[in-house]
């Protein structure tokens, strides 16, 4: 299903089908995705942090983290969901969330996560990033509010602000490895309390 995010004032509720095909629109993913994800995550993370690594290291990461099979198993699994942003028949961004995985011992095991929001440079900066976050923040507290978590790399700066915007807080930090590289991650969090 296909929808605008917070389209209101024309007789459809939020969420409801918008069947404009010359306009951006975001659905749910379903499991015939996982290439295009793939295609995106990939895309997405190494024009984003490709110049961080050695190129073996990076290619191995994508290998695994960005594979179809990854997305596959994302989308079998309902503790997960996808939701897709598509620019008429191109596949242009997407988030992804599920429950929370990581190492925080303040981590309960019914928080929910925020795991990637990616979109492509062409879409950076129209809002459409904004209405796929809130498409998973809609997800995450659908059976009300609960504590949810964000990881972000400690130098992306404009997605922290965008963040704290929404309610998270600098909760912690962690090493992510891609290869033999570990970056420095922020651990945001919003209390079900906010």
């Amino acid at each position: 299903m296909k929808f605008r995010s917070g389209q209101a004032g024309d007789g459809r509720k939020s969420g409801e089908i918008h069947s404009d095909p010359l306009s951006p629109a975001i659905r749910r993913a379903v499991p015939a995705d996982a290439e295009a994800l793939s295609r995106i995550g990939r895309r997405t993370f190494a024009d984003t942090f490709g110049h961080l690594y050695p190129a073996e290291d990076l290619e191995a990461f994508l290998d695994d983290s960005h594979a179809p099979q990854a997305y596959a198993r994302y989308l079998a699994d309902d503790a997960y969901a996808l939701w897709l942003l598509e620019d008429g028949d191109d596949a242009v961004g997407y988030a992804l969330a599920g429950p929370c995985g990581l190492p925080l011992a303040d981590v309960s095991p019914q928080d929910g996560e925020l795991k990637r929001l990616y979109v492509l440079p062409g879409m950076q900066n129209s809002g459409w990033g904004g209405r796929l976050f809130q498409a998973a923040m809609d997800w995450l507290e659908r059976n009300g509010p609960r504590t949810l978590w964000i990881s972000v790399w400690s130098e992306n700066v404009g997605a922290q602000r965008f963040y704290a915007r929404h309610g998270f807080e600098k909760a912690g930090e962690y090493e992510f490895p891609v290869g033999r590289v570990r970056d420095r991650e922020f651990i945001l969090r919003r209390g079900a309390d906010r």
